[in-house]
């Protein structure tokens, strides 16, 4: 497993070493102790599952504390934009975003810690995405901002999006008051 860090302090790109052979391939998507040599010593707690169409965009979500969420994220099937937002207001990096596409084929993992708000587009359609979280779910927790907000400089690939009524409803970055 080959961990490398991003401009963005906290932010990981974990690459799975992969075995391949006529029969498929084989690779460990979780390994605690590689986890926590590489400073994710946190429990994860829920698995969560999306299932999209190409074009849909998830996010920027986040929750706050005390019920914040660190995600590690992956693709099983078809391809994503994954995009993270510093919120941590006395993070040097607050407001930047940093972007990563995320495919079955390249088998990428992005560790996400608390922090971040957190969103992707869908690149094929039937695109299956699976994250881990250090926390429950908890409705109450959750925030967000909006999605195509110009001041986060964030460059969807697609022009039609398809986004849920909440996400529309979102506020920017400069109505956003981070519980970070």
């Amino acid at each position: 497993m080959k961990i490398t860090t991003t401009p963005i302090e906290g932010i990981l790109i974990i690459e799975p070493q992969i075995f391949k052979d006529t029969r498929g391939y084989f690779f460990e998507s979780y390994n605690e102790s590689k986890m926590h040599a590489a400073g994710i010593q946190l429990n994860f707690v829920q698995d969560n599952q999306s299932f999209s169409q190409k074009g849909a965009i998830r996010g920027l979500h986040f929750q706050a504390p005390p019920f914040e969420q660190g995600k590690l994220v992956r693709v099983i099937a078809g391809a994503v934009r994954d995009v993270v937002v510093d919120i941590r207001k006395n993070s040097p990096s607050y407001g930047q975003h940093f972007a990563i596409d995320l495919t079955a084929e390249n088998q990428l993992m992005f560790w996400i810690p608390p922090g971040f708000a957190h969103g992707f587009e869908t690149l094929a359609d039937n695109t299956i995405f699976l994250y881990k979280c250090t926390n429950l779910y908890h409705k109450e927790s959750e925030g967000g901002l909006l999605w195509n907000d110009p001041a986060l400089g964030i460059q969807w690939q697609t022009q039609e999006a398809i986004v849920s009524d909440k996400d529309i409803l979102l506020p920017t970055l400069k109505d956003f008051v981070s519980p970070f």
